[in-house]
């Protein structure tokens, strides 16, 4: 699947931005409607679909074609441009990758295989300094830190742009910003992004210490009274425990444990346990930020990244119940909507654009429990990606899920994320693994972070790091985790009890009648 769509890509669309599948064309921002921001805040003429593939080479061991791709990356892709992009998107599509693959690269370790190309010279790090310099102003133009969400490469904050940005766009900054600060020995970038989670933190409400989904970057007011865990603020959790399993600061985790117990406490509706008692299968729902009565009956799909992000905390009950809900409304599309609404059964927004989450979540939980039910639900979304949204020249976006009709475009994600985690959740002896030297960190774009990177300015003071040994003196110090070793009924028979299944069925809408 991923060559298919790579080997497209190159042919019929380099060195634009995307591939349009049913066409068998490229296409780029679009020039003539600036205002048409579904196109324009991710494309910006710097050949974004190689760029964020690079890494997927390498995790597919193919070092032949990583180091085709690197040398073609750094002949042909420059961030000079006249282009006013999204800062969270061009961050996490192509930062991240420039960095992660930077770091393949460096690494004395060659773990996927010998990956250096002839010659290189720290191209891809220097190609990323000088992409987050044409970000900064994005910051420095703001009155309160947290950044405007959209920035012209070469000419910095548009005049009349728009100031509200959405909080998972303005926190979510910060292993991309952290790890080339550590890399420069230069903590500007890291402040800057430090500073932004902060800000956003500070504003949470007084009552619930909840977060709005959108702030307003000159006022630091929320945009609106709602709060979740999909669109709009899904990665900044998300980041808040990355970043301290990355870089091991203490902040991080005290933020990530609050807010995730608000979330338990004002967005979680059912049963008190996942896999015991009486009661409605467990949801988090969308509630009123200040009140947190819900506001609306519908779920996002990018909230399915939630049971991946409760693994890595440890919580695998809570896990294993969050993705039984999103995989049954996977059962009844053959594809994730991206707005279900469980009250009415039906999706409120029928488009599909071939998301990675809750691939993500599928990989994470079968990592943690080795449970074949997740081999299985794996095996069904790749069936149906074959079925639904293969095309003559890769793969299309769904449109609507119902009827299953396709969409031009094969966002860069596919490749640098849903192909990668469905590859890796059926790879077995893949490195990442089986080797303790590849203590990596995916970002929210699927791209890998090395743990364990110091701060090179503060060399003189004796910090403590991050390592295996003494994460778990850490959590055992500060939080209750649940890391003991998986219960042998989660590996052996089906992660969620027959009942509750058919519970979900019915929350749903797919029960046999």
């Amino acid at each position: 699947m991923f060559y298919f769509g790579y080997d497209s890509y190159m042919k019929y669309a380099f060195p634009q931005d995307e591939l349009n599948p049913i066409d068998c064309s490229g296409r780029g921002p679009d020039v003539l409607n600036p205002s048409n921001l579904n196109i324009n805040d991710v494309l910006g003429n710097f050949s974004l679909t190689l760029v964020d593939s690079l890494d997927s080479l390498a995790v597919l061991g193919n070092a032949s074609e990583f180091k085709q791709a690197v040398k073609i990356v750094i002949d042909t892709v420059h961030f000079d441009l006249n282009s006013t992009v999204q800062v969270f998107e061009t961050n996490i599509r192509v930062l991240g990758s420039l960095l992660a693959s930077h770091l393949i690269i460096v690494d004395p370790k060659q773990p996927f295989g010998d990956m250096r190309p002839h010659g290189y010279d720290n191209e891809l790090l220097d190609m990323a300094h000088d992409l987050a310099v044409r970000l900064l102003p994005a910051f420095d133009s703001a009155k309160y830190g947290i950044p405007f969400p959209r920035v012209n490469l070469r000419h910095g904050v548009p005049n009349n742009t728009l100031t509200h940005t959405a909080t998972a766009g303005a926190g979510s900054l910060l292993l991309e910003f952290g790890t080339l600060s550590r890399l420069l020995g230069d903590p500007t970038f890291e402040n800057a992004a430090r500073r932004a989670v902060d800000e956003i933190w500070g504003r949470r409400n007084e009552k619930t210490g909840l977060l709005g989904i959108a702030i307003d970057v000159n006022t630091g007011k929320w945009m609106g009274r709602q709060s979740g865990l999909g669109a709009g603020v899904d990665s900044f959790f998300e980041y808040l425990l990355k970043s301290y399993i990355l870089f091991g600061e203490e902040r991080d985790l005290e933020m990530f444990n609050e807010a995730l117990q608000n979330i338990k406490d004002h967005l979680r509706r059912g049963r008190t346990h996942c896999n015991s008692g009486m009661g409605d299968p467990p949801i988090y729902v969308n509630v009123d930020l200040s009140s947190g009565n819900i506001i609306n009956t519908w779920v996002d799909s990018l909230q399915a990244f939630l049971p991946g992000l409760l693994v890595l905390n440890g919580d695998i009950e809570e896990a294993i119940c969050c993705h039984a809900l999103y995989y049954t409304i996977w059962k009844k599309f053959d594809a994730l909507p991206e707005r279900f609404n469980w009250h009415l059964k039906l999706p409120d927004v029928q488009f599909y654009p071939l998301r990675p989450e809750l691939i993500e979540s599928t990989y994470l939980l079968y990592r943690a429990t080795k449970n074949p039910f997740y081999l299985h639900v794996g095996r069904e979304i790749l069936e149906s990606f074959e079925l639904h949204a293969r095309t003559e020249c890769g793969y299309a976006s769904l449109h609507n899920v119902v009827d299953k009709s396709q969409e031009d475009r094969m966002e860069s994600f596919f490749l640098s994320e849903t192909c990668k985690y469905l590859y890796l959740l059926f790879d077995f002896e893949n490195p990442l693994h089986h080797q303790s030297s590849m203590e990596q960190v995916f970002t929210t774009e699927g791209h890998l972070l090395p743990v364990n990177l110091s701060k090179p300015w503060e060399q003189e003071f004796d910090y403590c790091y991050l390592t295996k040994s003494n994460a778990r003196n850490r959590t055992a110090t500060n939080v209750k985790r649940h890391c003991d070793k998986v219960d042998r009924e989660r590996t052996f028979s089906l992660p969620l009890r027959r009942g509750y299944f058919r519970q979900l069925d019915e929350l749903v809408g797919t029960a046999v009648t």
